[in-house]
């Protein structure tokens, strides 16, 4: 990482400021992390729980599939679906309250007995198939977070602390430097007027 580097006291503190800033947060990134992943887990395994669900339910009416187009897919159609939010781990996501369906009315005679049953069933599986798709989202948004996360947890952890701990230590090895070369300026100084003073005072 290319740090601007000022060889003084002030660009020390401000650096050594910065990366206990970035120690500090890369446990909390790389808990969030983790417990996203973790979450994402749970929302994969609970859509693909959902799909299976829908696939074996239609599989159970494939019996009835000559009936199903004669059915009046008037008779119901989904009306609203209520959602509301839940945060984990800092991300907001979508709980399924209620799903609102529109049905129409059944006239017992001029309609199939079954068609009372076939609002049921559609009425159910719309109810799994609605849920997968939230679960999805659910999943896409948390897998989202994770990936910025752990975007995060890289560049702090290979890039900028390791950047920031490169520049302190050669701005320390900068400032030693300076410091030994003013003592050893200061010595010889010291040792030149000592010199001259030793010599004016052989000359009284």
């Amino acid at each position: 990482m290319a740090i601007n580097i000022q060889y003084n006291k002030t660009a020390l503190q401000g650096l050594e400021k910065q990366l206990k800033v970035r120690e500090r947060a890369l446990p909390t990134l790389k808990n969030k992390e983790s417990a996203l992943r973790m979450e994402v887990k749970r929302a994969r395994d609970k859509a693909t729980a959902l799909d299976q669900e829908l696939v074996g339910q239609i599989q159970q009416y494939t019996r009835m599939s000559r009936l199903w187009g004669e059915f009046d897919h008037d008779l119901i159609r989904i009306k609203d679906v209520k959602l509301s939010a839940k945060k984990i781990a800092g991300v907001f996501t979508p709980i399924l309250d209620d799903i609102l369906f529109e049905t129409g009315s059944i006239n017992s005679f001029n309609q199939p007995l079954w068609y009372a049953d076939g609002v049921e069933i559609v009425r159910k599986l719309t109810g799994i198939a609605v849920e997968r798709e939230v679960f999805l989202k659910k999943m896409d948004l948390l897998d989202f977070a994770r990936k910025k996360t752990t975007q995060k947890v890289n560049l702090y952890e290979k890039v900028q602390i390791p950047g920031f701990q490169d520049a302190i230590r050669k701005i320390k090895r900068f400032l030693e430097d300076e410091d030994n070369l003013s003592k050893s300026a200061q010595k010889i100084v010291k040792t030149k007027q000592q010199k001259q003073q030793l010599e004016e005072e052989e000359e009284l």
